[in-house]
């Protein structure tokens, strides 16, 4: 019952605002709010018994790993490890799929969904090794991203701008519902390699940092190496006139259950191979882990069936009539309050908190960073807004220097809190912001006539990933200078 009310606390805000809308600003019709209801429903369903799955499947079979993968404390083993898991649990990922479908619908086929999957995967499978790697020989987390952004920034001059925005977006995609909770499990587990527990607990964060710069730096190579013909992009039209509420669900359903298959068929395997050569555990062990990959298959096909068949249209919908007004102040305004309630009740963001909670003993409530969260992703939808309805302005305008003033932070805020901060901006872009929020941008940039679906629509999930950066390094700082002031020495 815990996961049902985290997740229908996530949704029900969305749900509460779409039923506002739909009886003022953007009437959507009887049967397309039913639609939206009915996956609404499947969505918060489905995402329950995923997450239920994740607890006692997934994060499990990554608390195992991580912790086998330390005892050997050999670092090639760390090394393989580290691309091994993070290919396959990134193929696994909800957000990365959808992410994925919205790419090869709006391209009409030319950037193929399986594509953008394995790319993204190959590149978090890297970075996964490469954070690893620093954990092991404790290398300082912001040195790590300093570079590696500065090759972001070298790389984004060379990249199609279609590409652009897609690369920042995969980013947040990649670490949802079901990367998160393994990697924070791997890095702990990692992390028990070395002796100083407390810079044992300040490595722990950081990882998915790392591993979301991987898939920005992958699929900009991707559009580079690929020398794609300039890339056009426009929504696909869908018969909203339909009055079958339920037939647009049953006809997404089967293809959906195939690819569910396929992205967890890795993570199965992994566990097979590792169970034989290292866990050992119980046959009752073994059996409850699998019943939570049954329950993680089961949830995830119900909530991508939701999203596919009702949800992300009505999302789309909306925002192509706000956008249509003669003022820009309701599709601001209406960004600003989806990117506040949005990212309250993201799981990843849940689990997140719990953990800088408990390393912080405390002193960093939980309550302060959701609300640092939910004013940071509520400011960067609203500045996609003004991005799509602004022809002058491109979303680089936004990423550079936000990026420059976050690697530029790192150097004077604790180093707790540059792990935790930029951790948050990968967490921050959960299933709500890619599901709901990303097709809301690609509505209204669908609308506008000077912008582009493929330049404009997408990057608004790559702004829900820097604008926590820079909100909770200040937070930090604030903390730091508290604790001087105290006469304690403040965090590390």
């Amino acid at each position: 019952m815990e996961k049902f009310r985290e997740v229908l606390m996530a949704v029900l805000p969305i749900t509460i605002i779409v039923a506002i809308l739909n009886y003022s600003l953007t009437p959507l019709g009887t049967h397309l709010f039913l639609r939206f209801l009915a996956g609404a429903v499947l969505i918060v369903v489905g995402l329950s018994i995923f997450l239920l799955g994740v607890d006692i499947g997934i994060t499990p079979i990554g608390n195992h790993m991580g912790s086998s993968i330390a005892k050997t404390n050999k670092l090639w083993i760390v090394v393989i490890a580290g691309l091994i898991l993070g290919f396959a649990i990134s193929v696994a990922e909800p957000d990365l799929h959808i992410l994925a479908q919205q790419v090869e619908s709006i391209t009409s086929g030319n950037i193929e969904k399986i594509t953008i999957v394995i790319v993204v995967s190959a590149g978090i499978a890297i970075m996964l090794s490469l954070g690893f790697v620093r954990i092991v020989f404790n290398m300082a987390l912001n040195r790590i991203l300093t570079v590696l952004y500065l090759l972001v920034f070298l790389l984004a001059y060379f990249t199609p701008g279609e590409f652009l925005a897609i690369s920042f977006d995969a980013s947040g995609a990649t670490t949802g519902a079901v990367t998160v909770p393994f990697i924070l499990a791997l890095a702990v587990g990692v992390s028990a390699l070395k002796k100083d527990s407390k810079a044992s607990e300040i490595d722990s964060f950081g990882m998915v940092a790392i591993a979301s710069a991987g898939a920005i730096i992958a699929v900009m190579i991707m559009g580079i190496v690929s020398k794609t013909e300039r890339l056009t992009g426009s929504l696909p039209v869908t018969d909203s006139s339909s009055l079958s509420i339920m037939a647009p669900f049953a006809e997404r359903l089967p293809v959906v259950a195939e690819e569910v298959i396929l992205a967890l068929f890795p993570v199965v395997i992994i566990f097979a191979i590792f169970q034989k050569v290292s866990f050992k555990l119980s046959q009752r062990a073994v059996r409850r882990i699998l019943t939570g990959l049954v329950f993680s298959f089961a949830g995830l096909v119900l909530f991508l069936t939701g999203v596919n068949g009702g949800f992300m249209e009505v999302g789309s919908i909306i925002g192509r009539k706000l956008a249509m007004f003669d003022s820009s102040f309701y599709l601001v305004s209406v960004g600003f309050i989806l990117g506040l309630v949005t990212v309250l009740a993201e799981p990843a963001v849940y689990v997140l908190t719990h953990q800088i909670e408990e390393v912080t003993s405390g002193y960093v409530r939980r309550s302060l960073v959701m609300g640092t969260l939910s004013l940071g992703v509520g400011a960067a939808v609203a500045l996609a807004m003004i991005n799509i309805l602004s022809p002058g302005i491109s979303l680089w305008h936004f990423l550079l220097p936000g990026y420059i003033i976050s690697i530029a932070m790192s150097y004077y805020v604790p180093r707790l809190f540059v792990g935790i901060a930029f951790d948050s901006g990968g967490v921050a872009s959960g299933p709500m912001t890619a599901t709901f929020v990303l097709a809301f941008a690609q509505g209204a940039a669908d609308a506008v006539e000077n912008a582009s679906v493929l330049a404009d629509g997408f990057g608004v999930i790559a702004m829900v990933a820097l604008t926590p950066i820079i909100a909770l390094q200040l937070l930090g700082a604030v903390f730091n200078m508290k604790s001087k002031e105290g006469g304690a020495n403040g965090y590390e």
